[in-house]
């Protein structure tokens, strides 16, 4: 048996997952999650902001004692959108390295789409979901869109995401009708440029990832509190999904705060990354969406199995 641990830094969030491998399986023991919003205002400056790179920094000493508490014998960490955008990533790269004592991995999209991929569907009840899969992972800066059976066939990354969308265009409270109608039309116009990159409409399932799918799921249950057990594997039709970002989309910042599900690091963007997983669905035609708690952490987890 091999204990893990894998850390995946994103634009909004930090999370950490410690589990044995046994069996070529993941068995989870602890799974941890902060929002550090990396990636404030890159879409803007290209860099960094000092102030988030403390918050990001911070969070990582507390995984790193975690990390040796539990004894992981090997460890991956993984960056993504808002340090792939960054001119002072090195600044990163060096305070993590000083903080873990591995150097974190700045990945392109691709391979960030393929380890969002494998973590997804590694253990997906096949005849419940069928495959071919349409992999739809929504992060603070950008969106991978897979399509794959046993493995990625086609992938695209797209930059829009939750945080990205919000500083562009949502920024007021609540957004307006037309700083929305903006969003949107920047969302329509990536998503069919990636028409030519994945065959989206041979897939069969569509599984949502991240944050922003799971807590829209978790509000189309009408759950009274964040459940991963009842959130993982979850159907939520597109009349949900529509309903669900029309209501976060109308509400003010408190609002959304007040929702019982409602992670408050995530009350801010959440309106931009249900705004996305809604344009996915409504361009292809798709029904439902499968909301899947394993993602790119669970990937980078496997990867050092």
């Amino acid at each position: 048996m091999t204990r893990v641990a894998a850390v995946d830094c994103g634009t909004n969030s930090i999370r950490l997952l410690v589990a044995d491998v046994e069996d070529g399986r993941l068995v989870e023991r602890t799974r941890q999650m902060q929002i550090v919003r990396l990636g404030q205002g890159v879409d803007r400056t290209g860099a960094l902001a000092p102030d988030a790179l403390d918050r990001t920094f911070v969070a990582l000493r507390d995984y790193a004692r975690v990390i040796a508490e539990m004894g992981a014998d090997r460890v991956r960490m993984c960056a993504t959108s808002a340090t792939r955008d960054a001119t002072n990533r090195d600044v990163f790269v060096d305070g993590c390295t000083a903080i873990l004592g591995v150097a974190p991995e700045v990945i392109s999209g691709a391979e960030e789409a393929a380890a969002s991929f494998r973590g997804a569907t590694a253990e997906l009840p096949r005849d419940r979901h069928p495959a071919p899969y349409l992999v739809v992972d929504i992060g603070g800066g950008s969106t991978e869109l897979v399509v794959g059976d046993t493995s990625v066939d086609q992938s695209v990354s797209l930059d829009i995401g939750c945080v990205r969308l919000t500083e562009r265009h949502l920024r007021a409270d609540p957004p307006s009708a037309d700083q929305t109608a903006a969003a949107e039309a920047d969302v329509d116009a990536l998503l069919a440029g990636a028409e030519s990159s994945v065959d989206v409409r041979s897939a069969r399932t569509l599984v949502g990832l991240a944050g922003s799918v799971t807590t829209v799921a978790a509000l189309a249950l009408g759950l009274t509190s964040y459940d991963p057990t009842r959130i993982h594997l979850s159907r939520t039709s597109y009349a949900g999904v529509d309903r669900i970002t029309d209501l976060l989309l109308t509400s003010t910042r408190a609002q959304r705060l007040d929702l019982p599900v409602m992670h408050p690091g995530r009350a801010d963007v959440i309106g931009g990354g249900a705004l996305v997983l809604r344009a996915v669905m409504r361009r292809w035609g798709i029904g439902e969406v499968v909301a899947s708690e394993r993602d790119i952490l669970d990937g980078i987890a496997l990867s050092l199995a």
